[in-house]
Formats: structure tokens, sequence, C-alpha cells
């Protein structure tokens, strides 16, 4: 899907790093950095990951896997710092810490991770330990650390600390709080990236059920959806979610024209960029599709749109 994306058009991708997928039915959930590395020896798009540094990885090994992958596609990486999943997170049998813990972790690993690709010799005691790291393959640039946030209470306290914003397609009214929230903190000038979900297929009833079947268990809020850690959990979950609820988050539609027009409405936020997500498993079709008919007119209005693996 990444060469398909890329000849078609798009220029850049972005990833989630994952141990297990949200539900059964999404099937796999392979390393991210393994892939990472596969795709930037065979590919010319930037790639961004979004990950968590402290928790089940350590943050210098985490800043040792991308210098390596900035050194295999050098200037196209970007990482996003996140507090965690414990879908993710817990299988190390470690507890699940709460999440003013989880922040002042992340912002002891982003110091870290700074410092080890400037040259550094790093010691740290405190969320992690380290002692005597330095890395002897680093980026020719200090990678760019941006924040991911879906609250405007996140989004404030990233704008503090973060190289830029990530965050997830919302109502616009809720989105718009969540740019102003990082904004007012710190983030005015930042780059602010936005990965739109949407679900696009062959006719409204295929776009809609694609939608349900693959993604129902991710529209459920922050709060309950951090502390679940097995697949099963999610399919519980999202067993109560119907059309209209998940409507509030994918925008759902087999019409390209009212996709163009959401995603029109995302760019008059300020985003740098928008990175597309189609959550059903019509990817092909996604692609070639919006390459032909949505990713023209975008252009012409802001920096082009970008694919999500």
């Amino acid at each position: 899907m990444a060469h398909r994306a890329e000849h078609a058009g798009f220029d850049a991708l972005m990833c989630s790093d994952h141990f297990h997928p949200w539900t059964s039915a999404q099937g796999q959930s392979g390393h991210s950095w393994v892939w990472s590395g596969a795709l930037a020896a065979q590919c010319a798009l930037t790639l961004g990951m979004v990950t968590c540094p402290m928790l089940r990885q350590h943050p210098a090994l985490v800043a040792q896997a991308a210098a390596t992958l900035d050194q295999l596609a050098p200037g196209r990486v970007w990482l996003a710092l996140g507090t965690g999943e414990a879908l993710n997170e817990r299988i190390t049998g470690k507890p699940w810490l709460s999440k003013e813990m989880r922040q002042q972790a992340l912002l002891e690993a982003a110091d870290v991770m700074r410092r080890l690709w400037q040259g550094e010799r790093v010691d740290h005691t405190g969320a992690f330990e380290l002692r005597g790291a330095r890395l002897y393959s680093r980026p020719l640039l200090p990678l760019p650390l941006l924040g991911a946030a879906v609250t405007e209470a996140s989004a404030r306290w990233v704008g503090s600390w973060a190289d830029g914003l990530i965050t997830i397609s919302q109502p616009l009214p809720v989105l718009r709080r969540v740019v102003n929230a990082f904004e007012a903190a710190g983030g005015l000038g930042k780059p602010m990236y936005v990965q739109a979900k949407l679900s696009y297929a062959r006719s409204e009833e295929a776009a809609l059920a694609g939608a349900l079947q693959q993604w129902s268990a991710n529209v459920l809020p922050p709060e309950l959806a951090e502390g679940l850690d097995q697949p099963e959990q999610f399919e519980a979950c999202a067993a109560k979610v119907d059309a209209l609820q998940l409507r509030e988050h994918v925008h759902v539609s087999a019409d390209l024209q009212r996709h163009l027009a959401w995603l029109q409405q995302l760019q008059s936020l300020g985003f740098d960029r928008i990175y597309l997500h189609n959550v059903n498993l019509e990817q092909e079709r996604f692609i070639d599709d919006f390459a032909a008919h949505v990713l023209p007119p975008l252009r012409r209005h802001s920096a082009p749109p970008t694919s999500h693996a």
C-alpha cells in the first residue's frame, strides 16, 4: 500500500507503534520499527511514528531506533510522543501509571532523547534509569518531537514542550478548541498535523459497514480507551457503538466531493499536514480515487495531504 500511495502522488505516511491491534477484526499488528525500516529503504515518502517511549520501551532504545531510521531516510523522519495506552504498554506486567505520572515520564524521555541525538553521554535517574548512554549513529539534525493530544488539556500541556502537535479529526468546534489550547500554551507557529478519520468505499452502505467493522472500537472516550488492555475489551465496548456515534468521529461517505468539502474545513483550521486514514479495508480504491479527485483541489489551497498506514 505504501508503494501504491507513493506512485499515486501521496507524499508522506505515518503509523502508530502498537503491540496489540485494537480488535481482532483488524487482524495484524506488526512491529512498527521493522516495517518503517523496510519502507524507508524502498520509498521516498516522509515517515512519522506515533510512539510511547518510556513504558514497554526504553527511551534510549527508541532514540537509537529513530536515529537509525533517519540514517536510512535522512530528513524524512519525525516522531510524535504520547503517554501510551494500556493496550500496548501493560504487556510487561508493570503497573499502569496515572496520567500525571506518565506525563512526567514522557517529559523525562523527551529530554533524554534530545540529549542523545545531540551526542551527549547521558545519565538519568527518575521515571527510568540510564547510565553512560551515548549514541554513535545519530541523525544529522535532532528529529522533530511532536506531542500527541486529543483533548484541550493534553494539547495545552503538549504546547509547553513539544516541537509540534499531532491530533485526530473530531467535530470542528472540538478540534478548534484543541488547536487554540496548543497555540495559547506555547505552540503558536509550531507545525500542527491532523489524522483525518474517514471511510470511503464503493457505496454509502459499504463505507458505513466497513467503518463499523474496523473502527467502532476507536471512537471510545480517551479516558476509557487508554485503560483497556486487551482487544477483547475494546470489542465488548465497541458492541455498544452505533452508526450515529461512529459518524461523530469518522467522516463516512461514498461521495468524493463530500470528503473534499470536509477536508477543506480541516484545512481552514491551519493544519500543516492532513494525514488521510481510510478506516475500512478498501485501501486500493481509496488511494486511487483520492489521488485522482481529492488531492488536486486540496493541493491548490495548501500543502498536499498524506496517507496513514
